[in-house]
């Protein structure tokens, strides 16, 4: 049997954004969502999720390119020296982390002060990932699932995806995705650790992630290929449905016309029909999680 949950990131970044989100599960195939507890249109996210009760609501965790729910001066090794914010690339944090220069303390407490601002507001969260697939990183990783358990979140994306997809026979017709291939291919080796981590933590996770690679080049050929070659089990297509509006383009984003592209993707005909064409069973990140227990 194979499954699929659509999770779209994200959400809270803009009104725009949004909007794209709450589109896309109401007429679309989108089942989750993961909030950013500082992003601008934060309130408008909460209502937005309050509107849609079966939207499955998790945490997208940010430790790069953002801001800090916590005040600065208490997680001095994750913020920038020059500003109140963190790093903005996560390369940043990755040399950081094999420095010895990252305190993982501030990272659980930071995340635990994020996942408790989006549960006081009244949402519960089902699961939740990173800004930047951060939680790739074994370090990080630990924080997050320590702050997870003590917050009540049963779930957590593995962002790792099959060892070979269609992208290892296609992407000499793209080539402008190989960078991105061979980055996320050499991260594959914190694979193993990642299964150990999270098991041990008790955490359900999925069986890996797909689109990860093709954000931002995300279409309809492209979606009827992942689709194909799904294998079984219960896997992730990270999305970022939105509208590339003027509220966008005051964002820090490589991703503007992409999330028109993905909104319309998502909320198509064509791609119901696809999804149908190959048996695939759309379930939520709560549904999911209900079938572990």
């Amino acid at each position: 049997m194979r499954r699929l949950i659509t999770n779209a990131d994200d959400f809270g970044l803009t009104c725009g954004v949004n909007r794209g989100i709450s589109e896309a599960h109401a007429r679309g195939l989108l089942t989750s969502a993961t909030l950013m507890a500082t992003g601008a249109a934060f309130e408008d996210a909460v209502r937005t999720a309050g509107e849609h009760p079966n939207l499955s609501v998790g945490c997208h965790i940010v430790l790069v390119d953002g801001t800090p729910v916590s005040n600065s001066g208490r997680i001095p090794t994750l913020v920038s020296n020059s500003s109140a914010s963190f790093r903005h690339k996560i390369s940043s944090l990755a040399i950081g982390n094999m420095l010895g220069k990252i305190d993982e303390d501030e990272i659980e407490a930071e995340a635990m002060a994020q996942f408790r601002k989006i549960q006081s507001a009244g949402v519960t969260i089902s699961h939740f990932d990173t800004h930047k697939h951060a939680h790739m990183l074994p370090a990080v990783l630990r924080a997050l699932l320590r702050a997870a358990k003590q917050c009540g979140i049963p779930a957590v994306r593995n962002p790792f995806g099959p060892r070979r997809t269609f992208f290892t026979a296609e992407l000499r017709f793209r080539p402008q995705l190989w960078k991105r291939y061979l980055q996320v291919n050499a991260l594959r080796a914190y694979y193993p650790g990642f299964q150990s981590a999270v098991r041990e933590a008790g955490l359900a996770t999925p069986d890996g992630s797909l689109g990860v690679i093709s954000t931002g080049s995300m279409d309809l050929a492209t979606f009827r290929r992942i689709l194909q070659s799904l294998p079984d089990g219960t896997w992730e297509l990270v999305c970022h449905p939105g509208y590339n509006d003027e509220d966008l383009s005051r964002v820090t984003t490589r991703l503007r016309e992409s999330r028109d592209q993905e909104r319309r993707l998502l909320t198509s005909a064509a791609a119901r029909e696809e999804v149908n064409r190959a048996a695939i069973e759309l379930i939520s990140y709560r549904d999911f999680v209900v079938r572990q227990t």
